[in-house]
């Protein structure tokens, strides 16, 4: 019996806003990962450790180096591991969030083909940020909505 309860309050307590920094968290491993996979990853010969110079394209579309490929595995685990609480979850999604639309902007104002290009970025990761930016902090102040409003009210 103690078993049964234990096992439901774990269910309870997987919430929205967890289930969705752990699903983002598993997404950011798999891309990290998978932008050092020749073939998911085109032209991967080039594949450059950090700077505009690397011409690898995860899923042909976008840009990645090894800095870029090891932020998304950190981001990942980032993920999983803030998902172990609703605050957690929420901040990772939140301020991640935050720092993909200022990397969006960071993407759009900087020369490509420049020294400051050092991640790298193309006009489809920039895209690729802006969509991750609004999801992740739509969802953090969605799914934390009623929590938030019920803290005020008490």
């Amino acid at each position: 019996m103690t078993e049964t309860n234990t096992g439901s309050a774990q269910n309870r307590g997987r919430t929205n806003i967890r289930k969705a920094s752990l699903a983002y968290g598993v997404v950011f491993l798999l891309v990290g990962v998978m932008g050092f996979i020749p073939g998911i990853t085109t032209n991967d010969e080039s594949l450059a450790g950090a700077g505009h110079h690397s011409e690898a394209l995860l899923l042909g579309i976008f840009q990645v180096s090894i800095l870029h490929n090891v932020v998304h595995l950190l981001y990942g685990v980032a993920g999983l591991l803030l998902a172990r609480s609703a605050g957690g979850a929420r901040a990772f999604m939140l301020w991640g969030g935050v720092v993909y639309l200022v990397l969006w902007i960071y993407g759009l104002v900087i020369d490509g083909e420049s020294a400051a290009n050092f991640v790298p970025l193309n006009n489809a990761d920039n895209w690729l940020h802006l969509f991750l930016g609004v999801t992740m902090i739509g969802l953090a102040l969605l799914l934390t909505r009623s929590r938030d409003r019920a803290a005020r009210t008490a």
